[in-house]
């Protein structure tokens, strides 16, 4: 039986997307990303931002253009999302009719902003279906921006929703919804990780990704001069806030966010040395280097191949042979 198969036959298996995902709003920056991504491969996604990317007045061909982009060559891997007007929005119904026709087979995911609930969302994804079904792309997925008082109230049952792929934070609409009760600076480090508020919104986010085996995406780093920062804010999101995901909002944050969410060397041998051991073993408990595994911490470290091959990491050949077959 695979690994994959035999760690999860009794589990929710979690969904496993690349570690960064980076907004472009231009077409100009658009097709920027895209020869990056080419240049690097599909260790980050790219997101082509209607909501902030359209002029007023201009949607319709801001939409037209995005779809241009999106059935060109450059859309090397597929890997390329739409972040489109939020649902109260006049251009909502035309970034839908536009896009999802035109693009189906080729649209990673659609990005709804400014949710308020999990019934706008779910009602949203009708919408998005109608287009898609008859396009004959069957579960789009869907990524839910969180930053409204009532989508963090709701956040339990956005996750819930089986379409629903990945929810990201928008911190600047969240911190601003305060109306100054919250200070500014808590929308850079080190006060995003620290006000009560924030990192309580963070958290709530997060458990409730992991709860349904969804993503949790973190919001960007304001700082694009300082990769330092990047890293930092990368490795707190990770380490303490639990993220597997995290925006980018410039070229050169890309490579800090993939360096810093990938497992580390080390980590990825024992992984593979513990999953190749046990799968010798049928999957019954093993001891490694003095210490007892069974089925919970190999689920843990397939997960650490899993993220280390969507960051295009040179594994082991023991863990690509484990890997190989895998349901994606």
């Amino acid at each position: 039986m695979h690994p994959s198969r035999a760690l999860f036959q009794d589990q929710l298996t979690p969904a496993f997307l690349p570690v960064c995902d980076h907004y472009a709003g231009s077409e100009k920056l658009m097709r920027k990303s895209m020869d990056l991504q080419q240049t690097l491969g599909p260790v980050f996604d790219i997101t082509f931002d209607c909501e902030d990317g359209a002029a007023t007045g201009s949607e319709a061909n801001h939409a037209k253009m995005v779809c241009e982009l999106l059935n060109s060559p450059e859309n090397q891997f597929s890997r390329i999302g739409v972040r489109v007007h939020d649902i109260q929005h006049d251009a909502f119904e035309q970034d839908l009719s536009l896009i999802i026709p035109a693009t189906a087979q080729r649209l990673a995911y659609i990005v709804l902003p400014k949710v308020n609930s999990a019934d706008q969302v779910a009602n949203a994804i009708c919408q998005i279906n109608d287009y898609a079904f008859s396009s004959g792309r069957n579960n789009l997925p869907i990524h839910v921006l969180i930053e409204t008082h009532d989508a963090l109230a709701d956040v339990t049952a956005i996750a819930a929703l089986p379409q629903v792929e990945c929810l990201s934070f928008g911190i600047m609409d969240f911190v601003s919804s305060h109306y100054g009760a919250i200070p500014s600076s808590a929308m850079q480090s080190p006060n995003q990780f620290e006000h009560p508020l924030v990192a309580r919104a963070k958290l709530e986010i997060s458990a409730a990704c992991h709860r349904f085996g969804k993503v949790p995406s973190h919001n960007v780093t304001t700082d694009i001069q300082d990769l330092s920062v990047v890293t930092n804010d990368t490795l707190r999101a990770k380490t303490e806030f639990a993220y597997t995901r995290m925006w980018s909002i410039h070229p050169a944050q890309i490579n800090p966010i993939v360096r810093a969410m990938a497992p580390q060397h080390d980590e990825i041998s024992a992984a593979a040395e513990i999953l190749y051991c046990a799968k010798e073993n049928n999957w019954a408990p093993i001891q490694y280097a003095g210490k007892l595994h069974d089925r919970a911490s190999y689920r843990y470290f397939w997960t650490i191949l899993k993220r280390a091959k969507s960051c295009a990491i040179t594994l082991p050949e023991m863990a690509n042979a484990l890997l190989e077959g895998d349901l994606e």
